[in-house]
Order: C-alpha cells, then structure tokens, then sequence
C-alpha cells in the first residue's frame, strides 16, 4: 500500500514538473477594432457664438470594452490652441463595447474664437495603457470645420 500511494505521489510531482516546465505561453492580443462616430457637429461653416452640440459614438466592432476616450478642439493653424478637452477623466470602461458622449461648446470669443479660422475635432478611443505607456487599439478620428466672425 505505502509502494502505491508513493509511487502515486511520484507520478504526480512528475506530471506537475513538466506541465509547469512550459516555455512561457506569449500574452493574449485582443483585437479591440475601435471606432469613434462623430455624428455632431458636422463640417458646415459655425459662427462665433453659435453653440455646437457634441456628439460622439465610441465603440469596440469586436464588443470589447471601451476604456478610454478624449474629444478635442484645437485651432487647426495653431494646434497648441486647444479650446476644449474633454472628459476630464478620460477612463470610461464602458463594458458594453460602446460609450455615447454628449456635450454642448458655445464658440465665443472668451474661449479664443473670434476670426476666420479653421478648427479641428478629434475623438479619440483607446483600451488598456500598457507597462510602457501605450495605448492599446488607438484610434483617432476628426472632422474639420470653419468659423465666421459674428
């Protein structure tokens, strides 16, 4: 009896020596396949002190979760002219695969909008940041638009 339970024992630290001798298996890629719709505002001329709605549709085609997501407005001239960025915490983790975002933006002057100029909207969607700093399944997409002065 003591013969088998050791032997038992022996086959089974054996088994557990190769089975864990595994070369080290490469991290699983998920395929996010991000998008970002913007359905609001479009690419017709603005004026200053029209207030535009935003509308933007973030979503993962595969159902993976959304965990990121940024709209930006900057002066397309001058890109370091941002006039809106939001949200302010970008990290969402919409588990559904989609996240809406809804916001409305005045173009007034005190927000450095007041001659012809040429603007650019960018949504931007991203899943988990890695060790390195980088975003993984990026995407960015933009529209372009132009404001008149009142």
């Amino acid at each position: 009896m003591n013969k088998f339970i050791f032997s038992a024992l022996l086959l089974f630290s054996f088994a557990f020596i190769i089975t864990s001798c595994d070369k080290d298996e490469e991290p699983e890629t998920i395929d996010y396949d991000y998008h970002a719709h913007v359905r609001s505002p479009n690419t017709e001329d603005k004026h200053v002190n029209d207030s535009i709605h935003i509308h933007v549709d973030f979503e993962s085609h595969t159902g993976e979760t959304v965990h990121h997501v940024n709209v930006k407005i900057y002066n397309k001239t001058d890109n370091t002219q941002v006039v809106y960025n939001e949200p302010g915490d970008a990290h969402v983790h919409a588990m559904e695969g989609s996240f809406g975002y809804h916001d409305d933006f005045p173009l007034t002057v005190d927000k450095g909008i007041s001659a012809h100029s040429d603007w650019i909207l960018e949504a931007t969607v991203w899943g988990p940041v890695d060790e390195d700093g980088v975003r993984e399944g990026e995407v960015i997409e933009s529209i372009e638009f132009h404001v008149h002065p009142e």
